[in-house]
């Protein structure tokens, strides 16, 4: 019955950096994963390296963007971080 009494606090704890760290990363996990499964030609991107283009091709592992005018960059499906806001795209036109 000690032994149970000891180990009690790090079972305690180990509960708690599960439900406040692991399970919120999963969360997000699966989230981004959902999303960019969910991407389509004409969706706004941004990459992780800040670059923001509109799909115009899409593959299996990879994605067509334009950035600019005649910009084409072929980019890896795990490279982008979100889709853009609507809003910002209106402004910049």
């Amino acid at each position: 019955m000690e032994i149970v009494l000891q180990f009690l606090p790090f079972i305690a704890i180990f509960a708690i950096f599960y439900f406040l760290v692991i399970m919120p990363q999963r969360k997000r996990q699966k989230e981004a994963q959902e999303m960019i499964a969910s991407l389509k030609i004409n969706d706004v991107v941004v990459t992780n390296g800040g670059v923001i283009g509109k799909i115009i091709e899409t593959r299996e592992k990879s994605l067509i963007i334009r950035s600019a005018e005649k910009s084409n960059l072929e980019i890896a499906r795990s490279a982008v971080v979100g889709r853009e806001i609507e809003s910002f795209v209106k402004e910049t036109k």
